[in-house]
C-alpha cells in the first residue's frame, strides 16, 4: 500500500491514467466494430465511411499511447483490404 505523499499521488494518478485509457480503449473497439458490422451486411459504401471514421481514433489511440503503432497499421491495413475486396 501506498505510504509516502509521492507514492499516494501516483497511485491516484495511476488509477486516473487507467479509467481514461479504459474509456479510450472501449471508444476505439466500438469505431472498429462499425466497420465490421458494416462488412458483414456487405455495404461497400457504409463500411468506407465507417473506416474513414475508425481511421483517426485508432490513430489517437497511437499518439496517447493506448495502441502499438505497428497493431494500429496492421489493422487499419486488414480493414481497408476487405473493404476494397467488397467492390
Amino acid at each position: 500500500m501506498a505510504n509516502s505523499p509521492q507514492s499516494k499521488k501516483r497511485a491516484r494518478q495511476a488509477e486516473r491514467r487507467y479509467t481514461v485509457n479504459k474509456m479510450r480503449r472501449s471508444r476505439i473497439r466500438t469505431f472498429l466494430r462499425k466497420v465490421e458490422e458494416a462488412l458483414a451486411s456487405g455495404d461497400q459504401t457504409a463500411a468506407a465511411e465507417a473506416l474513414k471514421a475508425a481511421q483517426p481514433e485508432l490513430m489517437r489511440g497511437v499518439t496517447k499511447g493506448i495502441v502499438h503503432k505497428n497493431t494500429a497499421a496492421r489493422k487499419m491495413s486488414r480493414l481497408a483490404s476487405r473493404v476494397k475486396s467488397l467492390a
